[in-house]
């Protein structure tokens, strides 16, 4: 048994990712960024929630923007240079984490607007009484 000694490496592999998707999910209550390959394969991630944000802070643009500039340095860490948008959501975070992701340096072949839209679809919830 001692002769048959092999190597374990970890899983997770580092890989560059010269081309990527950045999908930015933008909800009222919080911020996803997620950075994948153009396979559909999640490369870094980061959220506002994971950024430190709680609360009603969590939601803020401000937020928004501190999490797309840490998943932008990660990514370009790994080489990354050219990438597509898909943004999805009516949070107000997302026109701050474009921007964000604009300044970075980063080439952006198109934006894309994902939010699904019902096509008078399912019968919407009551109204909210305050």
């Amino acid at each position: 048994m001692s002769g048959n000694s092999k190597k374990i490496r970890s899983r997770k592999v580092k890989r560059g990712v010269p081309k990527g998707v950045i999908h930015i999910q933008a909800s009222f209550n919080n911020t996803i960024i997620t950075v994948t390959d153009v396979r559909g394969q999640v490369a870094p991630r980061c959220s506002a929630g994971a950024c430190g944000f709680r609360g009603t802070r969590k939601s803020t643009p401000f937020a928004a923007q501190a999490a797309a500039e840490n998943v932008i340095r990660a990514s370009m860490d790994r080489g990354m240079k050219q990438a597509e948008i898909t943004m999805s959501g009516p949070g107000p975070g997302r026109d701050t984490a474009l921007r964000a992701i604009r300044r970075s340096g980063i080439i952006l072949s198109f934006v894309r607007d994902v939010t699904p839209m019902p096509y008078n679809g399912c019968r919407p919830p009551r109204k909210r009484r305050v």
